[in-house]
């Protein structure tokens, strides 16, 4: 196949595909190396972004999706139901950072860093698809282990978590700190 066709191949497995598809998945299947068609994929992505088309690729970790340009989304309202919108309140949001940042994380870690119960934050999060179960952890009772997904990874806009913004240490001090506060005016009462 020449250079269009294998472009058209990997199109059409993307658009067919709907979610990521693994970059291995795509090489397999068109009969190109990992690497090859990793860099293939990222010419037709920077292709389809300085041509302004109304699809787009992103790359998520070790995979590929074909979405479209969120630039034309009015357009789509005007034909498609308009998508329910997700909220996230600061106390989701909060347990949000903390499983990004800190996963795997269990449910009494959530709860031991921010000193109250996370059941509904956790249950809205794996609702919105922004969390997920990945396993359990090998202790007494096989706690539930939670992990960032996909999806989160699309909404704030990374390819992985490695590009999530480092915690400012100092910041991260001044937190300890105000904690360590709360903690000793909650046991002066």
């Amino acid at each position: 196949m020449d250079k269009k066709e294998l472009e058209a191949a990997a199109e059409a497995i993307l658009f067919t595909m709907g979610n990521a598809v693994e970059v291995e998945r795509i090489a397999k299947a068109i009969g190109m190396s990992t690497e090859a068609t990793r860099k293939m994929l990222r010419a037709m992505k920077e292709k389809y972004e300085t041509e302004g088309r109304g699809i787009r690729l992103i790359e998520l970790e070790d995979s590929f999706q074909m979405c479209t340009n969120p630039e034309l989304y009015e357009y789509l309202i005007k034909i498609a139901k308009q998508p329910k919108k997700i909220v996230l309140t600061d106390v989701v949001l909060e347990t949000l950072s903390i499983i990004a940042y800190k996963q795997p994380i269990t449910r009494i870690e959530l709860e031991k860093i921010r000193g109250v119960k996370c059941d509904h934050a956790v249950n809205k999060l794996i609702e919105f698809n922004l969390v997920k179960e990945v396993g359990r952890l090998d202790a007494p009772g096989r706690p539930l282990l939670f992990g960032t997904t996909e999806e989160f990874l699309r909404r704030f806009g990374v390819s992985s978590l490695e590009e999530l913004p480092e915690v400012n240490p100092v910041k991260m001090e001044d937190f300890k700190a105000e904690a360590e506060e709360e903690i000793e005016m909650t046991l002066k009462v």
